[in-house]
């Protein structure tokens, strides 16, 4: 990735985190225990009988992540803010101290001038929250709207860019329907309401937050894949139309007010919670759109599995993959980035996750050198240029992850960081593909200073 000239001056270089998979912390301060803390305490949940206790202790370090940041060169730094760090309950009180944590953060961060991305929910549901019915009733909607103006009334001061909720399609389907993320439920009579609610709570808070921060840009973000069948047979081609509706169009046709997909309805046969005027609270305008792209998917008929009855096969033997079997395919990116333009009208794209798992280990040199990442990253830049010739308003993109990290069910083995952890040390050490990044941010900036 050489000629960077196709990037826009100004385009937004990051890195980002989330705060269950980095803080640590989890007992200090006020905080309250969440859904992940009680998930990942539960026998065999995570690989390896991992937990977020202490993971990168960054609620600790901070000041020496900040400063890989500026040896990055990141112009801005995509973070969650943790729910029960800020209100333990999820509803009712507010911890003053876990919101000077994050006020000293955003602090921080603009004197060494990054800009502050926060997200405001990035799955940690506060655990008496869940006991109060969790994202399958109506009133956390709200109660995330509550804890939106909250945090924005503190932080709009010197925050403008905002994201609601992370991922609303991996907290209802895989926490709630596959059972494999917290609460840890597998019941499609909970997971279809959930997935409501994320997005009416979605809504809601991008609502508070403009309420609380006049000028404040809202955004919301998921994750995105290409889907292809596995075959030519027509049952195959009909699941990856069922599969594309499972984890695209569902969540992406409601927030641009065009209503829950109807042929999703009659596969999950669940009635939606829906009352008056909640499909325009969901549709509410988004100031930009975030994509997280990792692989595509390739689909099969799965007739006696659950909603919607397609199964995401393997790679074949000779395609590329990461360690967690995941298909590399650059190009998959650039085709998500033209949908969400063409398709969906997205007036602002950034790539906010974008990243690659592999078994990292320090060489006999004590370096970490990942050949297979800076591959990985090149070419998804790659894809992110050629997206941007095709018209997309693609504003910047976020490496996942400036740290290895709690990677959820997958536990510590799974190493996406430009950064290394030695978990047992906390040592970071930085990989040759941060270093790779650091290239092309400088060199980018460095072509920017030249047009002027």
């Amino acid at each position: 990735m050489d000629d960077l000239s196709v990037f826009p001056e100004g385009f937004t270089w990051g890195v980002a985190t989330s705060a269950y998979q980095i803080e640590g912390a989890v007992a200090e301060d006020g905080r309250g225990p969440s859904i992940w803390d009680t998930f990942s305490h539960t026998p065999g949940k995570v690989a390896g009988g991992d937990t977020g206790d202490v993971a990168c202790d960054s609620y600790h370090r901070w000041p020496e992540d900040l400063g890989l940041m500026k040896e990055l060169g990141a112009g801005a730094y995509r973070f969650s803010i943790a729910w029960p760090r800020v209100q333990p309950d999820g509803y009712g009180p507010v911890n003053q101290a876990g919101l000077d944590y994050y006020d000293r953060l955003v602090d921080a961060l603009l004197a060494a001038g990054i800009t502050p991305y926060p997200t405001l929910y990035h799955w940690d549901l506060p655990q008496p929250r869940q006991d109060r019915g969790g994202w399958a009733v109506r009133d956390t909607a709200g109660a995330l709207a509550d804890y939106a103006t909250v945090v924005a009334t503190r932080l709009g001061d010197r925050v403008t860019n905002w994201v609601t909720v992370n991922e609303p399609r991996c907290a209802a389907w895989i926490g709630h329907l596959e059972g494999r993320h917290a609460p840890g439920l597998a019941d499609i009579d909970v997971a279809v309401p959930a997935s409501f609610h994320l997005l009416l709570g979605h809504g809601l808070a991008a609502q508070a937050v403009r309420a609380a921060v006049p000028g404040a840009k809202v955004g919301l973000v998921n994750v995105f894949h290409t889907c292809e069948p596995a075959s030519s047979r027509a049952a195959d081609v009909a699941a990856t139309v069922r599969f594309d509706g499972h984890v695209n169009r569902w969540w992406l046709d409601p927030i641009v007010g065009r209503g829950f997909p109807a042929d999703m309805q009659r596969v999950y046969g669940v009635d939606l919670p829906e009352k008056a005027g909640d499909l325009e609270v969901i549709a509410t305008p988004l100031d930009f759109l975030g994509a997280n792209y990792y692989s595509p998917a390739v689909i099969a008929d799965d007739p006696g599995g659950p909603a919607p009855h397609a199964r995401d096969v393997p790679p074949a033997d000779g395609v590329p993959r990461t360690m967690l079997d995941w298909e590399i395919r650059a190009a998959g990116l650039e085709q998500v980035l033209v949908r969400l333009s063409e398709e969906y009208g997205a007036r602002e794209v950034y790539v906010t996750e974008n990243g690659s798992a592999w078994p990292d280990r320090p060489g006999p040199d004590g370096q970490i050198h990942d050949p297979d990442r800076v591959r990985y990253l090149d070419g998804h830049l790659a894809a992110c240029a050629r997206a941007i010739g095709r018209g997309v308003p693609l504003a910047g993109y976020f490496a996942w992850s400036l740290l290895d990290n709690f990677e959820w069910d997958y536990g510590y083995d799974a190493r996406f960081g430009l950064v290394y952890v030695d978990y047992p040390t906390q040592q970071r050490l930085m990989k040759d593909s941060g270093r790779r990044y650091a290239e092309v941010i400088a060199a980018h900036r460095q072509q920017a200073d030249q047009r002027l």
